[in-house]
């Protein structure tokens, strides 16, 4: 297990509160799964959940001020990142939820 205890247990905490939030279903031991990925969604698909303590802190500052990102590798498809609030305006219509977190 690479990094030890500490940061598997902060990461299968986060895709624990992910998978609630969203209404998905967390892979357990996903790194070991024939499965490619930490959760499955009955409308997203699979997803990897990634949790950084400041290892996205360009992309949050690109995101400030604006609804979504749209990054893009040369040879690579572009990626859109939304905030999961927005998201889950997206897939779940109703009323306005307070915040993700």
């Amino acid at each position: 297990m690479p990094g030890g205890r500490k940061p598997y247990r902060k990461g299968t905490r986060v895709e624990r509160e992910i998978a609630k939030k969203l209404g998905a279903k967390r892979v357990p031991l996903s790194g070991a799964s024939t499965i490619k990925g930490d959760l499955i969604h009955p409308i997203l698909g699979t997803g990897e959940v990634k949790a950084r303590a400041n290892g996205f802190k360009q992309i949050y500052s690109w995101l400030e001020g604006r609804d979504f990102l749209i990054i893009k590798s040369d040879f690579k498809e572009p990626l859109i990142i939304l905030r999961a609030k927005d998201m889950l305006r997206l897939i779940k219509p109703g009323p306005e939820s307070p915040g993700f977190f």
